[in-house]
């Protein structure tokens, strides 16, 4: 057993030797000897109302560790300071004004309550805690998140990226929470941040001619050292938790959940940050439930801030139009990604990629391991698309569709390495893999070992990819067009329409 974190309140544990996501059995946990809630099902469990600076011991499915929660120089309480916590009643001047006070080391508690407020602005050094039954609410009025400029200047002149929408510095919204530069910060608990969209007009109204984009629910930028643990994120405006160009985060035990109607309202999208972690998470979301970015092709030859070296472990996927995707915003390149012991359920694919010409050279995708995963009702597992065609402003272009060889320069994307193994989907209904590459660049390599794929008989023909010119397809195995290195080992299949694996030709799609 591991203990992936500790705050002066919580902790966060991974059991070894489960499956994906759920242990092998139900298990009691034992805190100090005595019996600590009801039995639990899965990998990753926590801790909470624990004692700052105490020494704990845990037993649990047969392992046992020690640790000690961290020490904290001060508690503010909401309620004690005169929060409303009454959803409504606004809060946000009391709750921005305890964090600004909050003494580095020191924790600002939220007891039970719906504290309706606008966005906050989290420091360094500091710990939020939402205690069980506490909701934080964001406001309905579009106009109470002010506008943030794309770039500022920091103090030594130098313009830095301050907001950003879908890859680009792009001014946008405040979200409903809000770090800027800070290290050092946690937000845990058992309660709730609810951007309240649904009741609002993020969902139904575009910014005009998208002049501004919209907020998320938590925006992370240029932070280091960040941990949001055990929350539950739900109904965001667009991208429910957005990392940007920051390092060491960890996002575990959260639950993160908005209705499948909702646009763009990814689960979790670290963007152009290093070492990100992602384990226990259930996300169910109106689009993707992690995407992997790193910018359009301005920002990140700007920048040069790579998506790199993260993990997606003991996962719950389920309803999102991809479970794990690469993209679209990829330009600066995306390395060194393993995702494990994960369950994706009913979402529309398991892995996802996205990319096409003009994404740059720096979009270079490599060093990717998918392990130990299960796929239950998922339509169309593994898509590997370089043709992608969803930006209104050039997807649709011949360059972009086009499946005559083009010159290999700026702006041809390279995508890598793929490995594959130890993986079982049931209830396919589309394709079992989908590989389509450049003729001028294509896919280094793609390895699949110890994996089997099972169809519905009752499978719908559906597209897997987004293309201007493609296919449907139905109980269909491994698809491949253009991969430089196949290798295929123990993969099996049923109830497969034709040939289980098969190399394609670009002259059986039509346009779509």
């Amino acid at each position: 057993m591991k203990v992936l974190f500790t705050s002066s309140v919580s902790a966060c544990l991974e059991l070894g030797g489960g499956g994906a996501y759920y242990a092998k059995e139900a298990y009691e946990i034992l805190l100090n000897g005595e019996r600590y809630g009801d039995a639990r099902d899965t990998n990753v469990f926590s801790l909470f109302s624990l004692t700052p600076d105490t020494e704990y011991e845990v037993e649990a499915a047969g392992e046992r560790v020690t640790f000690r929660t961290e020490a904290e120089t001060a508690v503010l309480n909401a309620k004690e300071n005169g929060a409303h916590a009454d959803g409504l009643t606004e809060d946000t001047a009391l709750l921005q004004a305890l964090i600004d006070a909050c003494p580095a080391g020191g924790r600002v508690t939220l007891p039970g309550g719906d504290y309706l407020t606008g966005p906050l602005w989290l420091r360094s050094n500091m710990t939020l805690e939402l205690q069980k039954g506490a909701r934080l609410l964001g406001v309905t009025d579009v106009a109470a998140y002010p506008t943030l400029p794309a770039v500022i200047l920091d103090g030594a002149g130098h313009s830095t990226v301050f907001s950003t929408w879908e890859g680009e510095e792009f001014a946008s919204r405040a979200s409903l929470i809000n770090a800027y530069r800070a290290e050092n910060l946690a937000v845990v608990g058992e309660g709730v941040i609810d951007g309240n969209a649904q009741n609002s007009t993020w969902w139904t109204v575009e910014a005009p001619e998208r002049r501004i984009g919209r907020a998320r629910l938590c925006f992370l930028n240029a932070c280091r050292g960040v941990t949001l643990h055990g929350i539950r994120a739900q109904n965001s405006p667009s991208w429910t938790i957005h990392p940007f160009y920051s390092e060491d985060v960890s996002i575990l035990d959260v639950d993160v959940e908005s209705p499948k109607i909702s646009p763009n309202t990814d689960g979790i999208d670290p963007e152009g940050c290093s070492g990100v972690r992602i384990i226990g998470c259930r996300i169910s979301t109106g689009d993707d439930c992690i995407a992997l970015k790193s910018g359009k092709r301005a920002m990140a030859e700007k920048h040069r801030r790579p998506a790199e070296h993260h993990t997606i472990r003991n996962c719950l996927m389920q309803f999102g139009h991809g479970a794990v995707v690469f993209g679209s915003e990829m330009s600066g390149g995306i390395r060194d990604i393993e995702v494990s012991q994960c369950y994706f359920r009913n979402t529309d694919r398991g892995l996802r990629i996205k990319t096409r010409r003009g994404r740059g050279h720096l979009a270079v995708v490599d060093g990717v391991v998918f392990h130990h995963i299960v796929m239950d009702g998922v339509l169309m597992p593994l898509v590997i698309n370089m043709y992608y065609n969803c930006d209104p402003l050039d997807g649709n272009s011949e360059y972009v569709w086009s499946r005559e060889p083009h010159p290999v320069g700026e702006d041809t994307p390279y995508l890598g390495a793929f490995t594959f193994r130890d993986i079982v989907c049931t209830n396919c209904e589309c394709v079992a893999g989908f590989f389509d590459g450049l003729p001028e660049q294509p896919i280094g390599s793609v390895r699949i070992e110890n994996a089997s794929f099972s169809f519905r008989e009752e499978a719908r023909r559906l597209w897997p990819a987004s293309q201007t010119y493609s296919r449907g397809f139905c109980r269909e195995g491994l698809y491949f067009d253009n991969v430089g290195s196949i290798e295929l080992r123990n993969v099996s299949f049923e109830k497969v329409i034709g040939d289980e694996v098969r190399l394609g030709s670009y002259r059986e799609f039509h346009r779509q």
